[in-house]
């Protein structure tokens, strides 16, 4: 459901530098996000995702580039300036997540959603 450009996008570059987060680590993440997602929402994304639509593939990418970069940073919070610059992009991040899951789970979007 997600990149990893999208979710190094999140981390920024000096997070990405000096992470210790190797490509099994990531895929795990990226696999706990999706499942989160798909119970979350109480319906399988994952194995309908080829039939959605760009609109909701594009939420489906945010909440779970999101969700992967915020386990990425609270991992390694080494590549930021300080504790304090770490604890805001976790704070972003777990705002964007919020918002997402809020609108896969809204009644009113699952019509578009399920047509999509």
């Amino acid at each position: 459901m997600t990149t990893e450009s999208d979710i190094l996008a999140k981390i920024g570059d000096g997070a990405v530098a000096d992470t210790v987060f190797t490509e099994a680590i990531e895929n795990a993440a990226i696999l706990r996000a999706e499942s989160i997602v798909n119970c979350t929402a109480r319906f399988n994304f994952s194995d309908a995702y080829a039939a959605l639509n760009a609109d909701v593939k594009y939420i489906l990418s945010d909440i779970v580039s999101s969700l992967v970069a915020i386990e990425w940073i609270s991992y390694d919070m080494g590549g930021y300036t300080s504790r304090t610059e770490a604890e805001d992009m976790l704070n972003f991040l777990r705002d964007g997540v919020l918002r997402g899951l809020s609108l896969i789970r809204d009644k009113k979007t699952q019509d578009f959603i399920n047509g999509a």
